[in-house]
């Protein structure tokens, strides 16, 4: 009877582990995306002179505690396709972030930021996925997000990681 018990748990123990989603595996990357400001105060207006793409922002955080990160050749995309490429070296130190801004600007490591050089939006206001790959091609991260579970006080601003 004890056997048979055993048995039984085992196997019951073995299908629980067996039935874990393979989507819950995290990137083993130090690369993260920290959060996005998907949705740009203001009435969205696409324009370079008197829009404001540049209120709406990736933010990109280094997670490693030794490790400095250089972006060149890291992309991002959301579920439609849309894609940045980071063609310049932009060196991330342990813990350090940068916001990837639409519009026009002037990138700057010091002030963290770096613009995509393009006036249209590139996050939905209402859902999207974010993907960061890594130069060599697989994922660094990733995160789906909608404005009705994942933003409860409707700011425009999602966090992921901590």
């Amino acid at each position: 009877m004890r056997a048979a018990v055993l048995a039984a748990v085992s196997t019951v123990s073995l299908s629980v582990l067996t039935a874990a989603p393979a989507q819950a595996a995290e990137y083993s990357s130090a690369l993260k995306i920290r959060g996005v400001q998907y949705d740009a105060p203001g009435t969205d207006r696409n324009s370079c002179t008197s829009g404001n793409t540049a209120q709406e922002y990736l933010t990109l955080k280094n997670y490693s505690k030794t490790a400095t990160i250089n972006l060149k050749g890291y992309v991002v995309k959301d579920a439609a396709g849309n894609r940045f490429t980071f063609t310049a070296s932009h060196s991330l130190q342990p813990g350090d972030y940068v916001r990837l801004r639409g519009g026009n600007g002037t990138d700057s490591d010091a002030k963290n930021v770096v613009y995509r050089d393009n006036c249209n939006f590139m996050w939905n206001n209402d859902k999207d996925t974010i993907y960061l790959y890594k130069p060599s091609g697989p994922g660094s991260d990733s995160h789906a997000y909608s404005r009705s579970a994942h933003d409860g006080d409707r700011d425009g601003y999602i966090g992921f990681h901590s």
